[in-house]
């Protein structure tokens, strides 16, 4: 028998919604036939944005959005991408797949995009091959309601009302693709390009995002801050920034031989979930470094690109990273939001890679078709963590799950609740092979009812446009009240939700 306690008198930090925040990059299939496919594609859509995957982010209640990369930033030129469509600049994307960008999907579209999903817009500037000017015009371009040049443009190219830039990253990896620079070097660029991110005075403020560490970096993490943190902030101490990256994707087979996506044995799964696992020590590794500067942990560490990342699907170009989804990238969701969920009090941010059609996607398309992914429901049944207060927990008595060289706890989970007292518990159990009997104990709580559902299959089960539902969210009978809490039994290779009343 397992058991959850939940000390529901003891709040842990509040979970920012931005931790369920996605990433969309120029890359593949991910904009383009992803979510924007023109008004005259023949697929129902509202200014070009997809109908179908719109109105299925918005179901999950997707609060941030990140574009326009990734590496493809710092090669992104934004006054490229404004304009009447049919004179804008054409490129070839030299990251992904040597295809042409034509530009078609740029500024007023993204955030055309923001408006009608009612998410916060994410904005990654140009410092590899970009300059201050740029970066700074972008910003005027986007935000002030005064008169200026780019405010003028702005206006000539149809939009009257400035935007609201939530976030403004400066640069993408600039460790490796965006200029392959030191930390030194790079804080002392992020700390000039940061000044010009103007804060206007009718424009509400930008929260700067600087580029932290690939993975475990702790070396990049302390130069860093060394270097942003070397005066003091005039506004208290800040570092000049409001958030710091962080970067790790889920290799289980290395980056020479990724391994695939849909057909993969019991011990690939635990690898994979055992390299998952390790997101909770990569947040106490930088974290631990951040309190040297931060220690009221006022800098939120922003996890804008993670899940995982396998070989292509066979026949398919290889610059595009279009792969399936199974209960395996569900399971490495689940425990991940989890993590991100107990480490509220630093994690302000994160975006899974990516939304649609490139690695660890919640949606697929082909053509007109659309399906939704296993880590789609993950998402789904998460989404009432958005907000909620992260309450005290803690699982005894399941054990260890998986070889010895892989081994992981055979569940995880975390506990929050929400403003009306709803109490939302999200439980993983990891084993490919055993179910478990759980019982849930509240410190005084006594549950009247309780919402339970479950996504479960055998560990390679995913979804495809012939049989788009073979993994979905489907209610969890045999959850019954106790005395002190709930009892229920957990399938093997599943994910859970509980809201309990």
């Amino acid at each position: 028998m397992a058991t959850l306690y939940i000390n529901e008198t003891k709040k842990k930090g509040r979970i920012s919604p931005e931790i369920y925040g996605h990433f969309s990059e120029h890359l593949g299939r991910c904009i383009y036939e992803g979510l924007y496919v023109k008004e005259d594609s023949g697929i129902p859509n509202k200014n070009g944005m997809r109908t179908d995957v719109v109105e299925a982010l918005k179901e999950l209640q997707i609060p941030v959005l990140r574009w326009p990369g990734g590496c493809f930033a710092d090669e992104y030129h934004w006054k490229d991408g404004i304009g009447p469509r049919e004179a804008r600049k054409k490129m070839i994307n030299t990251h992904w797949g040597g295809v042409v960008e034509d530009n078609s999907f740029g500024t007023h579209e993204f955030m055309e995009l923001c408006e009608q999903l009612g998410c916060k817009a994410y904005v990654n500037g140009n410092v590899g091959s970009g300059s201050v000017r740029e970066m700074s015009e972008w910003v005027e371009y986007m935000t002030f309601d005064g008169v200026s040049p780019m405010a003028d443009l702005r206006r000539k190219n149809g939009r009257e009302k400035p935007w609201k830039v939530d976030f403004f990253g400066v640069g993408n990896e600039p460790w490796g693709c965006g200029g392959n620079m030191t930390p030194e070097y790079y804080g002392n660029l992020f700390r000039r390009y940061q000044t010009y991110i103007r804060h206007y005075d009718n424009a509400a403020p930008i929260q700067k995002i600087c580029c932290g560490a690939n993975a475990d970096d702790v070396y990049w993490t302390k130069k860093l801050l060394e270097t942003c943190f070397s005066a003091p902030h005039p506004q208290g101490g800040h570092g000049y920034m409001n958030g710091m990256s962080l970067h790790y994707y889920v290799v289980p087979g290395g980056w020479d031989k990724k391994g695939s996506a849909a057909e993969f044995t019991q011990e690939d799964w635990y690898k994979t979930l055992s390299k998952a696992l390790f997101m909770d020590e990569l947040i106490r590794m930088h974290g631990d470094v951040m309190d040297q500067y931060d220690p009221k942990k006022e800098i939120g560490l922003m996890v804008d690109e993670w899940g995982d990342w396998f070989d292509v699907e066979p026949g398919t170009n290889p610059g595009f990273l279009y792969q399936q989804n199974t209960m395996r990238d569900a399971l490495v969701a689940a425990v991940t939001l989890n993590i991100f969920n107990r480490h509220c009090d630093r994690v302000k941010m994160a975006c899974i890679a990516q939304t649609v059609n490139v690695l660890q996607s919640v949606i697929l398309t082909e053509g007109e078709k659309m399906l939704l992914t296993p880590t789609y429901h993950v998402f789904h049944m998460y989404k009432h963590h958005q907000g909620a207060d992260l309450l005290d927990s803690t699982l005894t008595g399941a054990g260890m799950a998986g070889p010895e060289a892989y081994e992981v706890p055979a569940l995880q989970e975390s506990v929050s609740e929400e403003a009306d007292g709803t109490v939302c518990v999200t439980l993983a159990n990891l084993s490919v092979a055993d179910s478990y009997p759980v019982e849930v104990a509240f410190m005084r709580k006594q549950p009247r009812e309780v919402e339970a559902t479950v996504l479960t299959g055998e560990m390679c089960a995913k979804n495809t446009f012939e049989e788009p539902d073979t993994v979905k969210e489907e209610r969890l009978d045999g959850v019954t009240v106790t005395e002190r809490g709930l009892a229920f039994a957990i399938p093997a290779c599943s994910v859970v939700s509980l809201r309990i009343r």
